[in-house]
């Protein structure tokens, strides 16, 4: 597996990293322990490196699951995990809070959770209005000084927050959506990363499973899925994104690569301090995708899916109103 280095903070990890929040929250039925353990120790030795979890996934149970699958191997990965939600005595998210006391508390739940010492980066999971962002990064910066926190990181931030926090500690990632159907953070974020030297770490790489090209209009999701409500994968909406699915088969069956490999390569090809974290419950889909990072778009191939692109339209929002009205921007 090829590595890469997160901006200019010197975090490196590898050129694809594994989104886990799918193996038991958000996509359905959570799968067992063992299960979800095998997989993730599959992706370490397949030159995974960096792994992605958060304290309300679950709640909780995904810092878990990391965190034992990753205990044998800790100094040779990178875990990444998120403070910012108020999760009441139910697990249930019920709120923001990014108050300086709370980050502390989390962040030594999660030391517990993921059966580490450190954590390599923390996210701000989404930006707390009521919170100024440099109370934040000042908290944050005083856990990198205790040792508790290697590196720290933003989540669905706008431009003038990222600046902001980056004052007072620098931020060494970004995470936020961006793929080929959705590229709003080309207009404003990518640019401001690059001046700041900050990397990009794109999840929901592969439109939530769509663009790997595997659903129609006719696909059913379990009740517990959160895609059900998104309006972007509606079965209407599903049936009217096909043209993005048919242009990635295009050139991936020039490339002898699937859909989602030369989605994921497409996303590579950006910025080279651009590391997507694609997750998956399966590890045949896993394999794939990881082998994504050895699929070489030529100049010709990016401008022709930039040409394509440019006569697309996506039909539907990516999230439904309620978790739109907590993205930054």
């Amino acid at each position: 597996m090829k590595t890469r280095t997160l901006g200019n903070s010197g975090l490196e990890v590898s050129a694809l990293g594994l989104g886990c929040m799918g193996l038991n929250f958000g996509y359905g039925p959570p799968v067992d322990d063992e299960t979800g353990i095998n997989l993730i120790r599959a992706a370490v030795d397949l030159g995974v490196t960096f792994f992605d979890t958060a304290e309300v996934y679950g709640a909780y149970i995904n810092e878990e699951l990391v965190g034992k699958a990753l205990a044998p191997v800790r100094d040779q990965v990178v875990i990444a995990t998120k403070f910012g939600f108020e999760i009441d005595e139910n697990g249930t998210q019920s709120g923001l809070n990014s108050q300086p006391q709370h980050i502390r508390e989390v962040t030594d739940a999660s030391l517990r959770r993921l059966q580490t010492d450190h954590i390599d980066l923390l996210y701000q999971h989404r930006v707390d209005p009521n919170v100024p962002i440099e109370d934040v990064a000042g908290a944050v910066q005083e856990l990198i000084e205790a040792g508790k926190v290697r590196y720290f990181g933003l989540s669905e931030a706008g431009v003038e927050v990222i600046r902001r926090a980056h004052a007072v500690q620098p931020v060494t990632a970004l995470q936020s959506e961006y793929s080929l159907w959705w590229r709003e953070p080309e207009e404003q974020i990518l640019p401001t990363l690059k001046e700041l030297g900050i990397g990009f770490v794109p999840f929901s790489p592969l439109g939530k499973g769509y663009l790997t090209g595997k659903m129609d209009e006719t696909t059913h999701f379990d009740s517990t899925d959160f895609r059900n409500k998104v309006p972007r994968l509606s079965a209407e909406n599903r049936k009217a994104n096909l043209v993005f699915v048919e242009l990635l088969k295009k050139i991936a069956d020039r490339k002898q690569a699937t859909t989602a490999q030369v989605a994921l390569a497409w996303l590579l090809a950006q910025n080279p301090w651009i590391v997507p974290i694609p997750g998956t419950t399966k590890l045949h889909r896993l394999q794939e995708n990881i082998a994504a990072a050895d699929v070489e778009l030529s100049a010709d191939e990016l401008r022709e899916i930039e040409d394509a692109l440019a006569e697309l339209t996506a039909h539907g929002d990516r999230y439904p109103e309620a978790a739109q009205k907590m993205i930054n921007r």
